[in-house]
């Protein structure tokens, strides 16, 4: 939650936030803004990335150390932070598509 603060924070003065009440208003701003705030502060680079039904791109960033952050881009550019957490894991391709597991 620190971490999320702290990117609001920093981008604060170009976040688009809807009409949302203060506590469900979501982080949104330029993707490029994101990828550098959490390469920099947080040694996360993308780890994955998929195409959602409505034309957004969903992108998981995570760092050596375990800090993960969850990225959905419109199609206007525009991306909003989903979750952020901390020890991430990368599962092996063998173990996520071997259905006896």
């Amino acid at each position: 939650m620190l971490r999320i603060l702290t990117v609001a924070t920093a981008l604060i003065t170009t976040a688009f936030l809807g009409a949302l009440p203060a506590a469900a208003q979501a982080v949104c701003s330029e993707r490029a803004k994101f990828v550098d705030q959490l390469s920099g502060n947080y040694s996360e680079n993308t780890v994955a990335l998929g195409l959602v039904n409505n034309g957004s791109v969903l992108e998981i960033l995570a760092s050596k150390e375990g800090s993960w952050t969850i990225l959905v881009t419109k199609p206007n550019g525009i991306s909003c932070v989903v979750a952020t957490g901390e020890a991430w894991e990368a599962v092996p391709h063998q173990l996520v598509s071997d259905p006896s597991a």
